[in-house]
């Protein structure tokens, strides 16, 4: 066992995807040995031109981290068309809403090109903060970051007439 667990912390697509996680911003705290917790409770998949990550109204249930390709967020307008809010690219995360609270997605997102990307589930997020406290306490520490500059950037995008601008819409 011990072996096995050597090899896969001194692989190098291991050491390759805990250095892409530590030039994201809610990982940047963390140590090695906590971002190999964090890799241990990522889900990685690849998604396809064209497919659906989640809709509008869904439950949300995981952060997305974007490791390589596009995505695109839009949201229906009042005529039920898909409007943009954002494209996002390699190293962008999305979705840490479904980290606070099980509610519908306010957005969609589908792949525009083929799309590695990473979640992380709120029950994984659950058993990290059980069993390493200060790796949740981090994480939520800059969502909740994240969640005040665009809760800023939006009301002074409407205070001063703009409307909202694409990263404060951002989900």
């Amino acid at each position: 066992m011990l072996k096995v667990l050597r090899r896969f912390f001194t692989d190098a697509s291991f050491a390759k995807k805990k250095a892409f996680l530590k030039s994201l911003s809610l990982f940047q705290d963390l140590s090695g040995r906590e971002l190999g917790h964090i890799l241990a409770a990522l889900h990685t998949r690849t998604y396809q031109e064209g497919e659906v990550l989640f809709i509008e109204g869904d439950i949300g249930r995981a952060l997305f981290i974007l490791e390589s390709g596009r995505v695109e967020l839009s949201k229906l307008d009042p005529q039920g068309r898909p409007q943009r809010l954002i494209v996002l690219g390699p190293g962008d995360f999305f979705g840490e809403m479904a980290l606070l609270e099980q509610l519908p997605r306010s957005a969609s997102a589908v792949a525009l090109e083929r799309s590695v990307i990473h979640l992380l589930e709120k029950p994984k997020l659950e058993g990290l903060l059980h069993s390493y406290p200060q790796i949740g306490v981090s994480i939520m520490r800059h969502i909740a970051q994240l969640l005040s500059a665009r809760l800023r950037r939006t009301s002074q995008s409407l205070v001063s007439g703009e409307g909202l601008n694409e990263r404060a819409a951002a989900v």
